[in-house]
């Protein structure tokens, strides 16, 4: 038992549950682990690169062109740091763990927006997977935390900036 557990941690796969997790979905593990190979095997090295090619250029108390290789180099090593630090401390979610009965982290939701009679649809996720634009939600975000833990047929109340919004939740999958 204990070998196949860290045979599942090590490959991205369940682990037990501690108290300092940060859940992610199968796909969001993944997509970290890209991004920061990418950050690792290239990126990293094209700003290096950049450095070099400005440093060339000569006085660097006023070239641009360094600085903002430096800002990218400490911008670049720090999201490697937090990817690094999330994935460390990440547990993937198992399909069958995400209980279709309430909003969870994992679960796709489908909702409508009252007054305006709109259905949105997204995944939520925790906010060290959601990104802008793919619809994905955090559990941290004013909608995430308003429907996390409601059920189908449940109306919540979002505060939003332009006022109270209210959703209906209509389905709940995987």
């Amino acid at each position: 038992m204990v070998d196949e557990i860290k045979q599942s941690i090590s490959s991205g796969e369940y682990r037990e549950e501690k108290e300092d997790d940060i859940v992610l979905t199968k796909e969001g593990y993944k997509k970290l682990q890209k991004e920061l190979e990418h950050l690792k095997d290239k990126k990293r090295w094209e700003v290096a690169k950049r450095l070099e090619e400005a440093r060339a250029l000569g006085d660097i108390s006023e070239n641009s062109e360094y600085e903002d290789a430096k800002h990218e180099q400490a911008f670049v090593q720090g999201r490697i740091i937090e990817i690094e630090n999330i994935l460390e401390n990440a547990r993937v979610i198992r399909e069958e763990e995400i209980d279709l009965s309430e909003v969870t982290i994992g679960s796709t939701v489908h909702l409508e927006d009252v007054e305006r009679g709109q259905e949105l649809q997204f995944r939520m996720v925790s906010s060290a997977e959601a990104r802008a634009g793919d619809d994905r939600i955090s559990d941290q975000s004013p909608v995430g935390k308003a429907i996390m833990g409601h059920k189908v047929g449940d109306v919540v109340d979002v505060q939003a900036p332009s006022g109270v919004m209210q959703y209906r939740i209509l389905q709940i999958e995987r």
